[in-house]
């Protein structure tokens, strides 16, 4: 895949000087046409030897371009911050918004390929990056994404060659970095490696471009001009192209027809026994999250539901055992324009705490394969891989210590009725009960369509779903206290 690349292109410079006009004023028009259709991001992955131009083309798009619509972003080492989240938090967060440009260095390739060279990881484990990357970047452009993935690189003779030019000249020997003599020794490994991962994660939706770096000016007129034709391609396209279909056809399991219709919704406690479990229960929460294991761990409850189920109720008795410092309650509606102009789980990474710490979700990412399928916010597409999506994200949480607990609390429709009457009988809790929620009523069945194909999809067994029946409110949160508890319970005896 290299050999091409060390062939050596050469422009002389009267050639470069002359292009160079036409190729910058052609990429601010770009620019300016991405800023103003706003319809996707671009993502720039810059990845290769040392020496062979990363930064200082990066620099050069920065003088042709608008660099205020450019964010370009190094990813050394892992600060405290990261290393208490998941790796992928990291890149999650400083993805562009639609109009902008965003360059990554020392992405998630670079991880992997140090991590290979130096002997921390072996080919499995490689290959499973990889893996994980390639579903990444398949999401990215899935929700719109224009990616481009460079690979600048030097021959070990031109590497060589480069290194002896520069440390006799006092005037640019500044310019040989630690990393440049510790890459002379590795040159081998590391373009082997790397030729493994450019040949399994290049793909016609998010390919990789071999630039060779020995001649600036052809380096410099080649990802100009690579940058270039994709944008425009994809600004005259309606649709960006998606890596669609991948997601296999619906088909719901025989044993999640009528799930919510089987679960038996006539459990309940008294006054004195619910007050003596929740007591209990709290207590045993408090001390969970005290105990020295929990630094090892973070905490993230999910609670969806039928609405007016009682989600409110059992997050306050979940919360009254803590130290509010301890937790953060995320309530999810509507996404706002900044989370519209992200890839649609991009607003969840934001939220994952950090080791130590406690999330609840008042509603969650399931939003795409519940309301946005049902009322039709998104397409069919959408939905549809968004199943493998969501398990893709819960398996990075729990790989990184995540306890991840997930609840759906169930309430037949005759009791739903009466508490929404309710509701609108008492003061202070007409503010609960909307024009929505009753119309939500008309497309019960649809709901509970869709949670069955939710659970059947997403129950796994690192993130399973726990299915409360909630028609008795004291029972439901007991049940749910008792679960979050078992989980940490589970976790700790893992350690």
């Amino acid at each position: 895949m290299f050999e091409s690349a060390e062939i050596g292109h050469a422009i002389d410079k009267e050639t470069y000087e002359a292009a160079v006009p036409a190729l910058r004023e052609a990429l601010l028009e770009a620019q300016f046409e991405l800023q103003q259709q706003a319809r996707f991001p671009v993502v720039v992955l810059i990845n290769g030897v040392e020496g062979a131009g990363k930064g200082e083309t990066v620099k050069l798009l920065n003088e042709w371009m608008d660099p205020r619509l450019i964010q370009v972003n190094t990813f050394d080492q892992q600060t405290d911050e990261e290393l208490a989240r998941p790796p992928a938090w990291r890149y999650w967060r400083q993805l562009p918004p639609k109009g902008r440009i965003g360059i990554f260095f020392g992405n998630w390739y670079s991880q992997m390929l140090q991590g290979r060279v130096h002997g921390r990881i072996k080919n499995a484990v490689l290959d499973q990056a990889i893996d994980s990357a390639e579903r990444m970047e398949r999401m990215l452009c899935d929700e719109g994404a224009l990616i481009f993935k460079f690979w600048f690189h030097l021959s070990k003779k031109q590497m060589n060659a480069r290194l002896n030019t520069l440390k006799d000249d006092p005037l640019h020997s500044w310019r040989i970095s630690p990393l440049d003599w510790q890459q002379s020794k590795t040159y081998d490994k590391f373009v082997r490696h790397g030729e493994r991962i450019l040949r399994r994660s290049s793909r016609d939706y998010a390919p990789w471009y071999v630039v060779e770096g020995a001649n600036e000016y052809y380096r410099s007129l080649t990802v100009g001009r690579i940058l270039l034709e994709g944008l425009q391609a994809a600004l005259q396209r309606k649709e960006l192209p998606h890596s669609q279909p991948h997601a296999a056809p619906l088909i719901s399991s025989l044993d999640n027809l009528g799930l919510l219709d089987s679960l038996d919704m006539t459990q309940r406690l008294d006054k004195d026994e619910y007050q003596e479990q929740l007591a209990t229960e709290q207590a045993r929460l408090a001390g969970l999250m005290r105990d020295k294991r929990f630094r090892k761990h973070a905490l993230i409850a999910v609670f969806e539901g039928n609405d007016a189920a009682g989600k409110g109720g059992a997050i306050r008795r979940v919360a009254a055992a803590l130290d509010p410092r301890q937790y953060r309650i995320v309530p999810i509606a509507a996404p706002t324009e900044e989370e519209l102009a992200q890839p649609y789980l991009w607003r969840f990474w934001r939220h994952i705490p950090p080791r130590g710490k406690f999330t609840v979700f008042d509603r969650s990412w399931y939003g795409r394969v519940l309301v946005e399928r049902v009322e039709g916010y998104c397409s069919p597409a959408d939905w549809l891989r968004a199943y493998s999506e969501i398990n893709d994200f819960e398996e990075q949480l729990t790989r990184a210590g995540v306890v991840l607990v997930k609840f759906w609390l169930s309430i037949d429709q005759a009791t739903q009725l009466q508490r929404f009457e309710e509701r609108e009988q008492i003061p202070f809790k007409r503010f609960k009960i909307t024009e929505d929620d009753w119309r939500n009523r008309d497309k019960w069945q649809q709901y509970s369509d869709a949670v069955g194909d939710m659970v059947d999809r997403t129950s796994t067994e690192i993130a399973p779903w726990t299915l409360v029946e909630a028609n008795d409110k004291r029972f439901a949160r007991v049940k749910v206290l008792r679960t979050i508890n078992d989980a940490l319970e589970a976790a700790y005896a893992r350690d």
